[in-house]
């Protein structure tokens, strides 16, 4: 939920240019890592050592954006986990990709309204998409690219895991 009353904790204020800058450079990192394969499947995985297995999820398809999923599985015995648990819209012509939600009941809230302060807003959309240009980064020093993601054996669970999803904001 997004909090109007909390300051933000950000030394400076996000600017839409900078955010802009941003989700371009998610849209290279995101280039980097999905293959062309992505327009034949609609579950992809990739394993690298020291690395849990990475999912990416196709959750729609469109001339000019996709939305997909972007998720480490997590498995200890019988109980299975995805964190963080990324939604991603991929704009395809203005080569710009945005984090919409960590959270995979994200279809269930509303986090913009035209009432909501546009400031906080700008503060909570910066802070998700400088989340997922980190762990972007972090999964391609890991050694997950294009070149490791493969069509995936076994659909991806789409239930919502049992444990509180990941919050930034």
């Amino acid at each position: 939920m997004v909090s109007f009353s909390q300051p933000n904790g950000l030394r400076t204020l996000p600017s839409l240019a900078r955010l802009q800058d941003l989700q371009a450079e998610i849209f290279r990192q995101l280039q980097l890592l999905i293959p062309d394969d992505i327009a034949y499947h609609d579950q992809l995985q990739s394993r690298v050592a020291g690395s849990p297995l990475l999912h990416l999820l196709v959750l729609e398809r469109h001339q000019y954006t996709s939305f997909f999923r972007l998720t480490y599985e997590f498995a200890g015995g019988d109980d299975i986990s995805f964190a963080p648990d990324a939604h991603v819209r991929f704009y395809h012509d203005a080569r710009m990709a945005e984090v919409t939600s960590f959270n995979c009941r994200q279809a269930c809230r509303r986090d913009q309204h035209p009432a909501y302060p546009t400031r906080q807003l700008l503060q909570r959309t910066w802070r998700l998409n400088r989340v997922l240009d980190r762990w972007l980064e972090h999964l391609l020093c890991q050694g997950h690219s294009a070149g490791t993601l493969r069509p995936a054996r076994q659909p991806v669970s789409t239930a919502v895991p049992a444990k509180s999803p990941v919050t930034v904001g």
